[in-house]
């Protein structure tokens, strides 16, 4: 079986989200310096490369990061990989895109993919979203995690009604992934947030096995 890091390497030029704060990476020791360590200040939104956003994220009296149930996070998922020219994920796209059956966990790779292996250092609003309608499609097919390989699941300029659909449903957001290596098909998913008190959303290490 082999398994691929579906995670984005977290690093001082990787794009974030217009108004969030850059990436910071200071190693404050040094062993080359005589120190007998080398130690690492992290500066950094929760946002920030391969993440999970919380129903807090949009709902402010709902769960937070650490209150995420683990079973939806772990456990059989599908890629279902759409072609370049798919700008918009909507409800007809993917009534046609035979989806198998009772799927749960569902990963989009779409042409997002290509801009981490391009190394872009700009934030993209270009990318490919998830529709409203999209999203009212994954819900009443009882989906319970959606992930895609952008930092938004939903189209820029309007993320809010994508993000309220899923997370109003209980449907657990993965943003950021780097699906480039991956085929269509299924695959066991780990994927681990930080476990972080209290907080809207935290990176996360994601990969899949082949099954």
């Amino acid at each position: 079986m082999r398994t691929y890091d579906i995670s984005l390497t977290i690093r001082s030029e990787l794009p974030v989200w217009p108004g969030d704060a850059p990436v910071s990476l200071e190693r404050i020791s040094k062993i080359e310096q005589g120190e007998a360590f080398n130690v690492t200040h992290i500066n950094m939104g929760a946002h920030v490369g391969t993440h999970v956003d919380a129903p807090f994220h949009v709902l402010g009296d709902q769960a937070t990061i650490d209150q995420l149930p683990l079973n939806l996070l772990t456990g059989r998922a599908y890629v279902l990989h759409l072609t370049d020219d798919v700008d918009l994920i909507t409800a007809e796209l993917l009534i046609n895109a035979e989806i198998p059956p009772r799927t749960r966990r569902l990963l989009f790779r779409t042409r997002n993919s290509g801009l981490w292996t391009q190394g872009l250092k700009e934030f993209q609003t270009d990318y490919v979203g998830l529709a409203p309608d999209a999203a009212e499609y994954l819900v009443n097919r009882s989906v319970k995690l959606v992930g895609i390989d952008y930092l938004s699941i939903a189209p820029f300029g309007d993320s809010v009604p994508t993000h309220q659909i899923l997370l109003e449903a209980g449907v657990v957001i993965v943003e950021g992934l780097n699906l480039s290596e991956v085929s269509q098909g299924r695959y066991t998913l780990y994927c681990l947030p930080i476990k972080i008190g209290g907080a809207d959303g935290a990176p996360a290490r994601a990969i899949l096995v082949g099954v």
